[in-house]
């Protein structure tokens, strides 16, 4: 596929530079020389030096031919102007990132379509749903829900006190034979390996096992986990990952959120209803201990540096705070954060990414989530008419090393995969894939 790639900064690099992985054949389009030169140097991209939105510049990166048009830039305008001009270019389908979430009502989708921009992703907006959702299952460190909640993911830290440590997966499935669920990666010591029979959980793990909505009870028993109930929460960072994540939550859970920008506190305050916004430095420990944070549930950190995020966690961590998100941009953060004892990191580099990747694939893919903390992706697939996955059951598919079918819905009902089942045209397959399988996906469901 050919895609063009418009950013600004280290969205659009790393897009580039993920796509280029799957053998797409990328040029990026970036206004910063310095930049430009570094890629052109240090990889195998295409770089053009310019204004996206130039039809010049965008005919000197061969729009025409382009099979998606991707603007990612800061600027919304720019984004929304440099996806128009695009399609109107050439330009097969094109996709934009926008800050304003009244662009995202359904009723404003055709007003966009008739513009040329054939999708919109806000990546602040779906952070703060990530983080929502995370409270909601709080012995989780990620989750990621599929068909309505009909099969998710869980990612589970395995402590000490787990009953499955020091138990290999056929020792589990031997002595609970009905189990509605079933591990389909384990990360350790940096690496990310798909379990087979004989591999054994140990203390630390990151364990990431797909569950039907029946299975979770016993999913958190076996993991030694118990769900927190959150009540009190405190958010630091008044952006718009801040202000989105405490406009979701503040109808249902006692806010208060720390900015320390006084004209910016004031917007917040009169933005949102129900939430306490402190002007202040979530650094100064005093201030922290006068609002409370001993009393918090759940303490999340989203400021625009991811170094002060993951500091706070940790001072929350000492207060006492049972749960503990950060937002860490820079992902080179995201193992040692997870190994410190950070419960979950958001991403927005990676949020973006799933959004997009569905883009490329020629398989109907209906959701797709590139995972924090390891090169991987899970995502819901359907079984189209004589697919290669519909042919013969599981165990007989021979699938590619790296790729492990976690779990299928089939209308209202819910199957965890197993050996002998047998998936069926339309069915929407859930599949866990690392980065050496994902051009091996299409293969076999388009």
């Amino acid at each position: 596929m050919n895609i063009v790639i418009a950013g600004d900064g280290e969205v659009g690099l790393y897009l580039a530079q993920e796509l280029a992985l799957e053998s797409h054949n990328i040029t990026i389009v970036d206004p910063h020389e310095d930049l430009i030169k570094m890629v052109g140097s240090h990889t195998d991209l295409m770089a053009i030096t310019g204004n996206s939105t130039s039809v010049e510049v965008l005919q000197n990166a061969n729009v025409k031919k382009a099979d998606l048009l991707i603007s990612v830039l800061h600027d919304e305008r720019t984004n929304i102007v440099t996806a128009a001009l695009g399609k109107q270019l050439g330009a097969k389908k094109t996709i934009a990132r926008i800050n304003n979430l009244e662009y995202l009502k359904p009723e404003n989708e055709k007003i966009f379509k008739n513009m040329g921009v054939d999708a919109l992703i806000c990546p602040e907006d779906i952070a703060a749903n990530e983080i929502a959702n995370l409270l909601r299952q709080t012995a989780a460190t990620e989750i990621v829900d599929f068909s309505d909640g009909k099969l998710s993911l869980f990612l589970i830290k395995l402590e000490d006190n787990a009953p499955v440590v020091n138990k290999t997966l056929n020792d589990v499935v031997a002595e609970f034979p009905h189990l509605n669920f079933r591990a389909v990666a384990i990360h350790r010591n940096s690496n990310t390996i798909i379990p087979k029979g004989d591999d054994m959980f140990m203390t630390n793990d990151l364990s990431y096992v797909i569950t039907k909505p029946g299975g979770i009870g016993d999913l958190m028993k076996l993991a030694g986990k118990q769900k927190i109930d959150i009540k009190n929460v405190m958010i630091v960072g008044g952006g718009r990952v801040g202000r989105s994540t405490a406009r979701k939550l503040e109808n249902s859970l006692h806010i208060k959120l720390f900015e320390i920008d006084k004209e910016k506190s004031m917007q917040l305050a009169n933005h949102l209803e129900h939430t306490l916004v402190i002007n202040g430095d979530a650094r100064d420990m005093q201030l922290m201990e006068d609002e409370d944070i001993r009393g918090m549930d759940a303490f999340i950190a989203v400021t625009d540096s991811s170094e002060t995020n993951i500091l706070s966690c940790l001072y929350a961590r000492k207060f006492g705070v049972k749960r503990t998100i950060a937002l860490v941009e820079n992902i080179d953060y995201i193992d040692i954060s997870q190994d410190i004892g950070i419960d979950t990191i958001i991403n927005k580099k990676l949020s973006t990414a799933s959004y997009i990747v569905r883009f490329t694939m020629d398989a109907v893919v209906t959701s797709i989530k590139c995972l924090s903390g390891i090169n991987a992706e899970v995502m819901e697939l359907i079984a189209n008419p004589r697919s290669i996955v519909t042919k013969k059951p599981i165990r007989e598919l021979h699938l590619p090393k790296g790729l492990i079918i976690g779990g299928i819905i089939r209308g209202e009902n819910s199957f965890i995969a197993v050996g002998d089942f047998q998936i069926e045209e339309g069915d929407k397959v859930v599949v866990f894939c690392l980065p050496e399988a994902i051009h091996k996906v299409d293969k076999l469901f388009h």
